[in-house]
């Protein structure tokens, strides 16, 4: 018998992190072309998606009684699990299914049901970035981890963001059923085959803007120096402070210390040579400012848990020879 899977949407359920569960799981097949897992929609009745449209589950939540995964999708930061309070009936279903041994997955902002539910009290979990202020103060004792893709607990699941959820269920098939398996899903969705959990969540971490006032303008004057050898003496002249001041000042603006912002922007800067130019590894380090290829590998691997190169093929596409 193919694994039963129950894929429950809820009001406002993401369409993409709903796609991306039935569309990977349906897409696992053996060496027969026979489907590994069936996979339903369920839930308590028609939703609104966060995309405009409504939702109309083939089967009501009594499907979450027989299945082996029961998989939650995201839903929209201002469903009612966000204020912590779950429909009984869910909530029921979800602690049944785990009490019995079901595997239990979330995807993205679905994690909050699983929050709602008491499912991840005292346990790792992932969920978007994005949401992680509000989630974390929302359920508290969650042991939340919004620096990966995503957290494989044994029987409770979680994954960071959108493209994250495809991570997670090529993982969950891999697990199940091998990498050759899992492959061929990937390869039928035309996905990429692998990305580790552990690997950080590309995220969006703009600098300050220059106000004129502070330590902006030295941040402004070390960025136009990011090649170059510049010390936190250096950096505190330039703001005319002591060294003391200016690194007091610096972490009250930025909420850091001025030798991990400069290497985080020289990293920064590394990631934005490997995306537009075709300058080799030492080229990009020298010019970020991080001396070698090797200290850019330790740093980039260290900062986001990938190697300049995998880096580079994630987030640029191949140029296209002239016919």
């Amino acid at each position: 018998m193919p694994h039963q899977v129950a894929v429950v949407v809820l009001d406002g359920v993401v369409p993409f992190d709903l796609g991306t569960a039935c569309q990977v799981f349906r897409a696992a097949r053996d060496a027969d072309r026979q489907r590994l897992y069936e996979v339903v929609v369920c839930g308590p009745g028609p939703v609104r998606s966060t995309a405009g449209f409504t939702v109309t589950p083939d089967h009501d939540l009594s499907a979450v009684d027989d299945a082996d995964t029961v998989v939650v999708p995201g839903v929209d930061a201002g469903s009612t699990v966000t204020d912590g309070s779950l429909r009984d009936d869910v909530r029921e279903k979800l602690l049944n299914a785990a009490s019995r041994g079901a595997r239990i997955v979330s995807i993205c902002t679905g994690a909050s049901v699983l929050a709602a539910a008491g499912l991840l009290d005292d346990r790792p979990a992932a969920t978007h970035w994005a949401w992680g202020n509000r989630i974390t103060r929302l359920y508290p004792r969650v042991r939340w981890n919004l620096d990966v893709l995503f957290v494989d607990d044994g029987d409770i699941l979680t994954s960071a963001g959108v493209g994250a959820g495809v991570d997670l269920c090529l993982h969950i098939v891999r697990g199940d059923h091998g990498a050759e398996v899992a492959n061929r899903a990937a390869r039928r969705c035309v996905l990429p085959p692998w990305r580790d959990g552990g690997q950080a969540q590309f995220i969006e971490r703009p600098v300050p803007h220059s106000d004129g006032t502070g330590t902006a303008p030295t941040r402004a004057w070390t960025l136009d120096r990011l090649a170059e050898p510049v010390s936190l003496e250096e950096m505190a002249e330039h703001a005319r402070m002591s060294v003391r001041t200016f690194t007091r000042r610096f972490r009250e603006e930025t909420g850091t210390s001025p030798r991990q912002w400069l290497l985080r922007q020289r990293i920064a800067h590394a990631q934005l040579l490997l995306e537009s130019t075709d300058l080799g590894v030492e080229t990009v380090a020298r010019r970020s400012g991080l001396g070698s290829a090797t200290a850019l590998r330790q740093h980039l691997q260290t900062a986001i848990g990938v190697a300049p190169t995998a880096y580079r093929r994630t987030f640029r596409q191949p140029v296209q020879s002239a016919s």
